[in-house]
């Protein structure tokens, strides 16, 4: 019994202001639970772990981005924030290589103790400069709706200054998928993106029509993120210019 899956739905990100902005398009991710990911890369086709394939996963594209343990990265952070990680499943939500290329916008570790009990989540966000940052959130209680919020302390879009809050609500993942960003300023919310999904079982049937469905989808994540930046400039937003070089950073948020 494989407890990985597939999510297929739509990206969506609107913007509010200098002037309202949108877009949506079609992706799939994978919800992968750590401890499988051997076991996937023997009884899947078309997919593989750290090697080149149609489809695959490479654990140095998350974490320390070294290809160490990912399991071990996620435990050793929860131990810096006083969680216990006696008997703990990781899983992680992304998107995977598609013919040997992937960007993550947004990756989430969810992890959960011996009870099935989601007690942690980390938000993996990444840039288009290759940068990456990591908001820890400790879970309490067993509601159904995940809400985090944080100042921002990574830069992503050139187009959105630094000085702004972020307001995280996910639905467990299950039978569907939600996750919504709400980025506050000073003067009220500046954007609005979301990602949905219908859950599937990974089996290789299911990944060939996900990709067959989304062909080249990462390929195409990242010429969406560059042509929309630059309708963004068409219309006259601010070009903000990047500060701090920041290659892997992590924060404990509250």
């Amino acid at each position: 019994m494989i407890n990985s899956y597939i999510y297929n739905g739509s990206v969506i990100h609107k913007r509010f202001k200098p002037k309202e902005h949108f877009f949506k398009y079609k992706v799939f991710s994978l919800f992968i639970d750590l401890s499988e990911l051997n076991k996937l890369d023997e009884s899947l086709k078309f997919f593989s772990l750290n090697k080149f394939n149609l489809i695959s996963f490479y654990e140095k594209d998350h974490g320390e981005r070294d290809g160490s343990s990912l399991l071990d990265w996620v435990k050793n952070n929860l131990t810096i924030n006083k969680i216990n990680t006696e008997n703990i499943k990781v899983k992680l939500l992304c998107y995977p290589r598609i013919l040997g290329y992937v960007f993550n916008p947004l990756s989430i570790f969810f992890i959960y103790n011996k009870n099935e009990n989601l007690i942690s989540i980390l938000y993996e966000v990444k840039n288009t400069f290759g940068e990456q940052h990591t908001y820890v959130f400790k879970v309490e209680g067993d509601n159904k709706l995940i809400q985090n919020n944080c100042s921002k302390k990574f830069h992503v879009s050139p187009f959105i200054e630094m000085d702004c809050n972020y307001f995280f609500r996910i639905l467990h993942p299950r039978e569907k998928l939600s996750v919504v960003i709400d980025q506050y300023d000073k003067e009220g919310k500046i954007l609005f993106a979301s990602q949905d999904g219908e859950r599937c079982e990974l089996t290789s049937k299911n990944l060939m029509k996900s990709y067959l469905k989304h062909p080249l989808m990462t390929f195409k994540i990242i010429s969406a993120i560059h042509f929309e930046a630059f309708k963004l400039w068409i219309k006259g937003i601010k070009f903000i210019k990047k500060k701090l070089k920041i290659k892997n950073n992590l924060t404990i948020e509250n």
